[in-house]
């Protein structure tokens, strides 16, 4: 069974530390159950992405839509930022590394990401990430800010970041709109 952590970092984000079942065949390892977020809704769409080393995605974030993400393969630098006005941590900035490490073994780590919270990742690698979200695509959901923002101050990990035109024109932090910014607690 997985060990999940709450994060003492951010309220919300959880941490998931699978088992790894292996043999001389490969290995075996639940990447998510649904009964590890008992505060959090089913997941209803999975989706996959593949980048090359050094491609920024991010920072991005929903107001009604949260994600469980899982790096199968590669490296990915996981950053996470609490934009949630009331939350406990509000502002505070966390980043980890999902899939292989620095020693080359891959725990198979997953993080869950509540709304509110802004997330991106930088492909340290050529990698891959499966996500699954509790909320199908609904463009009007789909917010981000700035990933240089100096009030989040991010280690990325990427000295020269391939980036989206999307990902190069959202505000920093304190530029948010009033009616998209995220509130600890509501949630439809």
């Amino acid at each position: 069974m997985a060990v999940v952590h709450p994060s003492d970092v951010i309220a919300g984000v959880h941490v998931v530390d699978p088992v790894v079942h292996g043999d001389d065949r490969g290995f075996f390892v639940e990447t998510y159950r649904r009964e590890w977020f008992p505060q959090g809704r089913e997941m209803i769409q999975g989706n996959r992405g593949d980048r090359q080393a050094g491609a920024i995605v991010g920072l991005h974030y929903h107001l009604h839509q949260a994600d469980y993400w899982y790096v199968p393969f590669g490296t990915a630098r996981v950053v996470l930022h609490d934009l949630r006005t009331g939350s406990p941590t509000d502002g505070a900035t966390l980043w980890l590394d999902l899939g292989v490490q620095p020693d080359g073994t891959n725990p198979h780590r997953g993080v869950f990401i509540p709304p509110g919270v802004a997330h991106g990742f930088a492909a340290l690698t050529d990698m891959t990430i499966t996500y699954l979200v509790d909320g199908y695509y609904n463009p009007t959901d789909e917010l981000g800010v700035a990933w240089d923002d100096p009030a989040i101050a991010a280690d990325w990990g990427v000295t020269d970041p391939i980036l989206s035109g999307r990902d190069q024109a959202n505000p920093r932090r304190a530029d948010i709109e009033p009616q998209w910014q995220p509130h600890y607690g509501l949630r439809p």
